[in-house]
């Protein structure tokens, strides 16, 4: 007679272990309204217009925007103070698309203005020798760049909920529809050109060349 020693596991062959959760089962995924769906596409796109933006430019928005237009619960003054944010902000965009950076001989980064002479040093500390500042200068690409620049701002505005309701609380079904599709039209053309006509600069709040 064997004696089955304490602790060994059975060997019988028609023992099978079941997991613990085998017949439990798995809960489906509650499908999205269109209203998630388009909240979603609206923080992708915006996350990648983002990326076609200065930095600072798009952070400064994204910070105040609430706080100026009261979470989208405008009145006179709120409604002003988001109007001039949006222009500050769009004007900056504009501006950094003339902007450009170098390394001076200690390798220090150094920003600077580009004119049609060559590129002005902003804080005047460093010096760069003429025959290298002409190739810094402005060129037609640059005000192609500021003009996309500025359209694109103007979609990220307008994906921005809490402006949108500031200056259209209670917009129409056309206006509705309006409000969705332009700023994503506006978000695919200019990304386009982008791709299509690309820059060479490395202005303030864009990554920094390794030259």
């Amino acid at each position: 007679m064997e004696v089955m020693e304490e602790g060994e596991e059975s060997r019988n062959p028609d023992e099978k272990l079941r997991p613990l959760l085998g017949d439990t089962p798995i809960p489906e995924k509650p499908p999205k309204t269109p209203v998630q769906k388009a909240i979603r596409k609206t923080f992708k796109s915006t996350a990648y217009l983002a990326n076609l933006l200065p930095t600072g430019s798009v952070l400064a928005f994204q910070l105040l925007s609430p706080v100026f237009t009261n979470e989208g619960r405008c009145e006179t003054i709120s409604r002003s103070m988001t109007l001039v944010l949006v222009a500050i902000c769009g004007v900056s965009c504009l501006l950094v698309c003339f902007t450009d950076s170098f390394r001076d001989e200690r390798g220090k980064v150094r920003y600077g203005l580009a004119t049609f002479r060559g590129l002005w040093v902003i804080d005047g500390s460093a010096t760069i020798p003429p025959e290298l500042a002409v190739v810094y200068r402005v060129r037609f690409i640059d005000f192609v760049h500021a003009l996309l620049s500025i359209l694109v701002f103007a979609a990220v505005a307008l994906f921005d909920q809490n402006v949108v309701k500031c200056f259209y609380p209670t917009p129409s079904k056309e206006t509705k529809e309006l409000l969705i599709g332009l700023p994503v039209g506006i978000g695919v053309i200019c990304s386009m050109l982008f791709i299509v006509f690309p820059t060479k600069r490395h202005g303030v709040g864009f990554p920094l060349s390794a030259h």
